[in-house]
């Protein structure tokens, strides 16, 4: 391994832990860009995701209280979720991926931009399962066919009025089950070669440590404050998504 190749996999590796410790998403934003300039596009997905599902179970702990007290409402997003990452597969065929992904990128930048700006951030309190595991089944839709899961989970949940861990709560879980079967996916397909088991030795470790940093940070953000960074997090995958189609 050369020291370039060491660079660019330890910098994708710190800034993806940290954003996934940090917020419990965005992982691929802020991972895959470094990751694709040394390794082959199935390669790099695969590593993201594979690292996304390590720092992911770091924030499931955290978070784990939430999760066991409220356990009807991550389900609401879970199972429709898994059950839309297979249909989104069976769509592959018939829809223009690239083109989703800037339909996507649109709505995410126009949602992310706005509410960015706005003072007083969106209180929506009541109860909406149906609207729950249609938001979920559509994330998993999503995640099938253009690799943008958590896009939709994480517009709606930043509109609710939840505490900071109850928001991961439903997040977090729902990104590492989405991340998993994608990771076991992409391990039939060839992904897990010497090439990736090479870079994860690099990644695993430091992604961790990162990941770790990013959880001591969460601590200290208000409930708002939280809710304010998975907006700006929103209007920077919008922007990702975007330039990577572009460009």
């Amino acid at each position: 391994m050369t020291y370039d190749i060491f660079l660019y996999l330890a910098l994708g590796a710190m800034a993806g832990g940290f954003i996934n410790g940090l917020a419990g998403t965005g992982t691929a934003l802020f991972a895959l860009g470094f990751y694709l300039v040394v390794l082959q596009p199935i390669t790099a997905v695969f590593i993201v995701a594979f690292m996304s599902v390590l720092a992911g179970l770091q924030g499931l702990w955290i978070v784990r209280a939430e999760i066991l007290s409220q356990p009807k409402r991550l389900l609401r997003f879970l199972i429709p979720g898994l059950c839309g990452v297979s249909l989104g597969v069976m769509l592959l065929d018939h829809i223009n991926a690239g083109t989703l992904r800037l339909a996507i990128g649109g709505l995410l930048i126009v949602y992310g931009g706005y509410f960015s700006m706005r003072a007083a951030l969106p209180a929506f309190e009541r109860p909406t399962p149906w609207l729950d595991s249609l938001v979920g089944l559509l994330g998993g839709i999503l995640g099938g066919t253009a690799s943008v899961s958590g896009a939709l989970p994480q517009m709606w949940v930043s509109l609710r009025p939840w505490t900071k861990s109850e928001t991961r709560a439903v997040l977090q879980p729902f990104n590492v089950a989405i991340l998993s079967t994608t990771v076991v996916v992409l391990a039939f397909k060839g992904a897990f070669d010497a090439t990736a088991q090479t870079a994860l030795l690099v990644t695993v470790p430091l992604g961790l440590i990162a990941a770790q940093i990013g959880i001591a940070v969460f601590r200290r953000l208000s409930d708002t404050g939280f809710r304010r960074l998975l907006i700006l997090l929103t209007l920077a995958m919008g922007l990702g998504i975007m330039a990577s189609e572009l460009f």
